[in-house]
């Protein structure tokens, strides 16, 4: 399939899930502080990849996902309805914790640049 129809079927599937967990999904596992970071669609629309990040405990993290996995299938019948595609793929929740590893290399790149400035002076 065509990678720019695939690109723009990705996009979709994120803004409609993103509201999707503002407005819709009631579950109380699925924490508040939930973003959808991603999304990747197969090529033959079969599985859609749907990158969550979370912010909260590790706890918070796994009932979140548990949580989302729990609604695929309203997740999916959703996608449907507002995208009004042939074959609506089956969505994939994945934890994407990048954007925690990149606070914490900006904490270690801060604190190795003032240690070096507190030798330097």
């Amino acid at each position: 399939m065509n990678k720019n129809r695939v690109g723009r079927i990705s996009e979709e599937i994120r803004k409609v899930v993103s509201e999707l967990l503002l407005t819709d999904l009631k579950d109380p596992r699925i924490s508040s502080m939930t973003s959808v970071t991603e999304v990747e669609v197969t090529n033959d629309l079969s599985f859609a990849k749907i990158y969550i990040s979370v912010l909260g405990s590790d706890k918070e993290k796994k009932s979140t996902i548990d949580g989302l996995n729990s609604a695929k299938g309203f997740v999916r019948k959703e996608i449907s309805k507002k995208l009004e595609i042939r074959h609506t793929p089956q969505p994939l929740f994945l934890l994407d914790e990048s954007i925690e590893r990149g606070v914490n290399l900006s904490k270690l790149i801060d604190e190795v640049s003032k240690s070096a400035d507190d030798k330097n002076e």
